[in-house]
């Protein structure tokens, strides 16, 4: 069965704040506030728990006590690219979040491969058996 689509982030669970922007722009970027800081209140999402654990682990410091994440984009010299660029970076947290990983399926060694794997380790400690101090007896 193939991942259901993430959800789209409802606009009020979003709060954009403009900041000064360091970077390029000239004397633009001391006049106008291009820079954006978007938070993203989690809990507005209504996620199922497994996805926001995910989340809350592929966030890692962009996550606040208060249960939001919080990203910054400055890259672009106009709000509305450095608002697009958080938006899609935003989107794209949560598409990953949504995507479960693939269960690990265990190996599983039969009677040859076994023998073979403890021959293997018997040489190995004997030569570093081999590697000890030489004793005068």
């Amino acid at each position: 069965m193939p991942p259901a689509d993430p959800p789209s982030i409802p606009e009020a669970a979003l709060e954009e704040r403009f900041l000064a922007a360091s970077g390029p722009g000239g004397q633009n970027v001391n006049k106008v506030a291009t820079a954006v800081q978007i938070r993203l209140d989690v809990f507005a999402l209504r996620l199922p728990p497994a996805v926001y654990a995910r989340l809350k682990t592929l966030a890692g410091s962009r996550w606040t006590g208060e249960g939001e994440i919080v990203l910054t984009a400055r890259t672009h010299r106009t709000r509305e690219a450095n608002r697009q660029d958080a938006r899609t970076r935003l989107a794209e947290l949560l598409a990953q979040a949504h995507d479960a990983p693939a269960p690990r399926a265990k190996s599983r060694l039969n009677r040859v491969g076994k023998q073979e794997r403890l021959a293997g380790k018997a040489i190995r400690s004997a030569v570093k058996k081999g590697r000890g101090r030489i004793r005068d007896e």
